[in-house]
């Protein structure tokens, strides 16, 4: 009887924990994340590119063949454009003077 009942406490602490930590979903984001955003997966060997495909394939396989026919997105931030005269093109208000 007490068996059974350390079986069962054990069984909630392992579902509690893996409930908790979602192992599974993560290891669908970071196989998402290497394939989506990356770009450089590619570059990292054969192995590596087995254990990704195959890890975002169990974990997400609808979306899985519609990621990997896609080029990787690689994201730039928007460089701002800078007046060299803007010294010369001020106005009277940028100035510290009135209007």
């Amino acid at each position: 009887m007490v068996g059974v009942v350390v079986t069962a406490a054990a069984a909630l602490a392992a579902g509690y924990l893996l409930g908790r930590l979602r192992p599974w979903q993560r290891l669908g984001d970071w196989a998402a994340d290497q394939v989506r955003f990356t770009g450089t997966w590619v570059r990292g060997g054969a192995a590596r590119q087995a254990v990704v495909v195959l890890a975002h394939a169990v974990t997400a396989p609808r979306t899985s063949w519609r990621i990997m026919r896609t080029p990787a997105t690689e994201t730039r931030a928007p460089v701002p454009v800078r007046d060299p005269d803007w010294v010369a093109n001020r106005t009277r208000t940028d100035q510290g003077g009135t209007a």
